[in-house]
């Protein structure tokens, strides 16, 4: 299953809609285009195994470039264009990428004299365009199957490549995970997949592209608003959708008239990337009905766990049962853990990957009976269903008590007057750590010891008082990446390893 299988079609419906500009694509259009870019990596002497990145926005010519590596057998890097110059090089560098495909949305000039010898830079609306035209629309002739490389958002340091182990294959055999996404979500030629994430994170990449597999419409915005992703909604008619718990919250908050629209033929929104506090998720199932199917996993791919509607209803909180892979939770010590004990979260079977250039960080991905993790924290009940406590890495220890600040997080997050949140662990002489919480207030004006005081004692009053920020600073906004990732290490980073203050700080965005 491949888009060219869709060229055909009698139906008229396009492979790609951009949800602003209109800018339409069919499928035989895009084929045509991957083709060509398949043809200009050749002729520039790349092979299957070698590597391009892209540093582009949500752009109507993101899916012809991945599609065309992806036909070559190369692995294609997608990189944030929230990052500087510099930043977007040591990827390119890091990564050994022999091309940079580029925008002119982005400091393609600044990056220019910063890319190694060999590197190749084209710009779309600078070149790009006469070089990809002057090549033949027709497909390479040793076409093999690619894969995306991607780079992690660097919570704990620099961003680390992660490479799939790929065996070769033709085109159209689908990957095992593009197999299990369209069984699980019911993508087919009659889907229209609305898109409002930035297209290079893994999870807005793999699912456009496997719904354009499946011969299905992507509508691509190319950036996220709250109110105009509800217009979406009703004015492509969309069937599916996916979205980051941050998102629902952005939503919930516009006024009655905003939140309007004809959803009737919406039957899947599918939410993952972060936590996705229990009353959010009630209230978006209030909203639009028992159509939300959450699953967990990553860019690693080791594994994965999925949940329907009906079945969260039961099993409120949980991330699902294993749709790839079998589940393990796994003490410090490598003991396996029975149900509704607490422990790291392990998947076996998956196949494998690695740490680009990180053997070490690598090993810690995997145990000695090659189990791999995510490196995430939970439990699994007596029926197979997955609760998730926090990242390992993010685990409080206060006086040798572990303390997992997701729930703080998730607490706070229903408060009226907070808008985000993050709480995570800082120095304290007598125990080591204590809780501390980030808060980015609805209203900046209420930033203050007043609204300290209201929460921590809202806190206290749910939760066990060990387990709630002892202070709390305020932001005017807060690290996030657009898919709803936290970035929690530059808030940690001011308190680490200095003693932290209790002050009532308010920091511009």
């Amino acid at each position: 299953m491949h888009p060219r299988d869709h060229v055909g079609r009698q139906d008229g419906r396009p492979a790609l809609v951009m949800a602003g500009s209109g800018e339409t694509i069919g499928f035989a259009e895009l084929d045509a285009r991957a083709n060509r870019v398949s043809q200009l990596l050749r002729a520039r002497g790349l092979k299957p195994g070698h590597r391009i990145a892209l540093w582009i926005e949500n752009h109507p010519r993101y899916f012809e470039i991945a599609w065309g590596a992806y036909n070559a057998g190369l692995l294609f890097v997608p990189i944030s264009t929230r990052l500087k110059p510099e930043e977007a090089a040591y990827i390119v560098a890091d990564s050994g990428a022999a091309m940079l495909f580029a925008s002119t949305a982005v400091d393609h000039a600044a990056i220019a004299p910063l890319l190694g010898p060999g590197v190749d830079l084209l710009v779309i609306g600078e070149g790009y365009e006469d070089a990809v035209g002057a090549m033949p629309a027709t497909p390479i002739a040793d076409e093999t199957r690619g894969s995306a490389m991607v780079y992690s958002s660097g919570t704990t340091g620099r961003p680390k490549g992660i490479t799939p182990h790929l065996a070769p294959a033709p085109v159209g055999e689908l990957p095992q995970l593009t197999e299990v996404l369209i069984r699980l979500f019911g993508f087919d030629r009659e889907t229209v997949y609305l898109s409002p994430a930035p297209l290079y994170h893994t999870a807005p990449l793999k699912f456009t592209m496997t719904v354009q597999q499946a011969g299905g419409t992507v509508i691509v915005m190319e950036k996220f608003d709250a109110a105009a992703a509800v217009r979406a909604l009703e004015r492509h008619r969309v069937t599916h959708s996916q979205w980051v718990p941050t998102m629902f919250v952005r939503m919930l908050q516009l006024d009655e008239a905003q939140r309007r629209f004809d959803g009737s033929v919406h039957r899947v929104a599918i939410h993952s990337a972060a936590p996705c506090p229990v009353p959010v998720k009630e209230a978006m199932m209030v909203w639009w009905g028992p159509i939300l199917h959450e699953y967990y996993g990553g860019s690693e791919s080791v594994g994965q766990t999925a949940i329907g509607p009906e079945e969260w209803l039961r099993k409120k909180g949980s991330v699902g049962r294993a749709t790839r892979g079998i589940l393990h939770i796994v003490d410090e010590a490598g003991r396996e853990l029975g149900p509704n004990e607490t422990g790291l979260v392990y998947f076996e079977g998956c196949g494998g990957f690695t740490y680009h250039k990180d053997p070490e960080k690598t090993d810690r991905a995997y145990d000695a009976r090659g189990w791999a993790t995510f490196g995430d924290i939970g439990h699994v009940d007596e029926d197979g269903y997955l609760f998730l406590t926090d990242r390992r890495d993010y685990v409080i220890n206060a006086g040798g008590v572990n303390i997992y600040p997701q729930e703080a997080e998730n607490l706070l997050t229903t408060h009226p007057k907070v808008r985000d949140v993050a709480v995570f662990g800082v120095p304290h002489a007598d125990y080591g750590e204590e809780v501390k919480a980030i808060v980015q207030p609805c209203d900046p004006a209420e930033a203050g010891p007043a609204l300290e005081a209201e929460l921590i004692a809202w806190c206290r009053a749910r939760l066990a008082h060990n387990k709630c920020p002892r202070s709390i600073d305020f932001e005017n906004d807060m690290p996030r990446e657009p898919t709803g990732k936290l970035l929690k290490r530059l808030l940690k980073a001011r308190y680490w390893p200095a003693t932290a203050s209790g002050g009532n700080h308010v920091h511009g965005s």
